[in-house]
């Protein structure tokens, strides 16, 4: 722990230190990308970012910490989810930018990098949910945008929407390892826009539907 009680790399300072903990963040992310996590070592992290390893022993605890701040840093971004006017052109906007991240040579060792350490490391694992969780919470306003529209029902699940759409790239990319798409993004994104437009995503209250007890 820190002298304020934080745990190490935690800490959203400014000028220098914020500077030094981006440069980390960047060698954390190159390092994943050349190395994957099992080769990543804090003397990598050192040599990248210019920065000791006795301080990044002293300050991040070492790999675990260092991944989990580089997934903190990442979501104190300014990142905003599309706004094309309309549910079908967020939902499909968003799924082919769930694609590109996994698919785009240029973008996609370090994030494939990041969820593979999720399965070997607990710390890394609650870091990258937190991510996800805070991106999935930013994305809900596209549902709600819509259903201020009148595209989507009242009471429409926005969270359940977002997850949606991206859920199916995932499976095929982490689970069955299949290849994905712009197509396939597209296809993902029209499931998910049938289905709310069927109220399958709408609360049985909100939708005037009995609501069944035990």
């Amino acid at each position: 722990m820190t002298e304020s009680g934080s745990a190490p790399g935690t800490l959203r300072p400014g000028g220098r230190t914020a500077r030094t903990r981006a440069a980390v963040r960047d060698a954390v992310l190159t390092g994943l990308g050349e190395h994957g996590y099992p080769g990543l070592t804090v003397e990598y992290v050192a040599e990248h970012s210019g920065v000791h390893k006795t301080t990044l022993y002293r300050r991040w605890g070492g790999i675990e910490g260092l991944l989990a701040d580089t997934l903190d840093l990442a979501g104190e971004d300014d990142w905003s989810p599309p706004d094309t006017g309309s549910l079908e052109g967020d939902l499909r906007a968003l799924a082919r930018e769930a694609a590109d991240s996994f698919t785009d040579p240029g973008q996609a060792a370090a994030p494939t990098a990041i969820i593979a350490a999720a399965f070997q490391s607990r710390r890394a694992a609650d870091a990258l949910h937190a991510f996800y969780a805070e991106r999935f919470s930013r994305c809900e306003r596209v549902v709600h945008r819509a259903v201020e529209r009148g595209e989507a029902p009242a009471g429409t699940d926005a969270g359940a929407v977002v997850r949606a759409v991206s859920a199916p790239l995932y499976f095929r990319l982490f689970i069955t390892r299949e290849p994905i798409d712009p197509a396939l993004a597209d296809q993902s994104a029209t499931a998910v826009l049938a289905a709310v437009r069927a109220g399958a995503f709408a609360s049985a209250r909100a939708a005037g539907r009995p609501v069944m007890s035990g």
